[in-house]
């Protein structure tokens, strides 16, 4: 790794959940950032030294200003970028980790099951069991019996309902997810968030969610990141309480508008230069 830029384990540390009565007694660290770094090879400083802890179970929202990191972070944490400097640590290892991009990148002269085994494939997983475990993941995302459809034959939130199938269908412990809704229709944008919430708590994944939306971010997360423009590091961490299952009615709620409304100035602080 470049710059002396660490992967590594890190042992287990159990500390108590401040959360509310919805939240675990205890919570176990998954994944920790300390003093992490990126700066490309054409000068630009995409992080400045970040550091951020992801409890296993939880959902943690990134919010910030186009061009703070974000993304960067992500790929960081998946492999697909390497620190300038810093640590990345993974309690008890590295665990399987999940990606679903902003663009479904689905292949587009395949069917939904093949592209959602396309993971499974590179994993050399054999076809019975790969074709098996796909097809559950599609049924999950409410895909049964589009398992031979084209991607030109479906609609924009089905595309990414066949990403988020390919990445489930590898029983990921943490998913990454680069505002995976962004370009959705507010209906199914919304149905994603609810379904996501369900994959979630079924499958004990514990989820990084990048996001422009204050909304999204309130509605989805038990604690959401706010980060600062770049060179992008942690500006404040707004700690939530939602309930564990939530709908539509939630976001009528007072608890859902008063979180939303903390994120939201801690993001106008972090636009304006200060930190939490």
């Amino acid at each position: 790794m470049p710059n002396g830029a660490i992967y590594t384990r890190l042992s287990a540390v159990e500390r108590p959940h401040l959360g509310g009565p919805h939240s675990r007694a205890m919570t176990m660290d998954l994944l920790t950032l300390s003093g992490v770094s990126k700066t490309f090879d054409n000068g630009v400083q995409a992080i400045a030294p970040m550091d951020l802890r992801v409890d296993a179970g939880a959902f943690v929202s990134l919010v910030g200003p186009s061009g703070c990191g974000k993304s960067t972070a992500l790929r960081l944490i998946a492999g697909l970028e390497k620190p300038s400097a810093g640590t990345i640590a993974f309690a008890p290892a590295r665990p399987v980790i999940g990606f679903v991009f902003q663009e479904p990148t689905l292949m587009p002269w395949a069917g939904a099951l093949a592209n959602a085994r396309l993971g499974l494939d590179l994993k050399h997983v054999s076809r019975g069991e790969a074709d098996d475990r796909a097809a559950r993941a599609l049924h999950r995302v409410g895909l049964k019996g589009f398992e031979r459809a084209y991607p030109r034959e479906l609609s924009g939130g089905m595309k990414m309902r066949v990403s988020i199938a390919r990445a489930i269908a590898a029983a990921p412990k943490l998913l990454l997810m680069d505002e995976p809704f962004a370009a959705l229709d507010e209906p199914s944008r919304q149905a994603l968030n609810d379904d996501l919430l369900t994959l979630a708590r079924e499958d004990g994944m514990t989820v990084l969610f990048v996001t422009h939306s204050v909304f999204e971010s309130a509605y989805l997360s038990s604690r959401v990141v706010v980060m600062t423009p770049r060179p992008g590091r942690v500006a404040a961490e707004i700690a939530l309480d939602p309930p564990d299952e939530r709908d539509v009615s939630y976001r009528m709620t007072q608890r859902f508008s008063d979180g939303a409304r903390r994120v939201q100035d801690a993001l106008k602080t972090a636009m304006a230069g200060e930190t939490a």
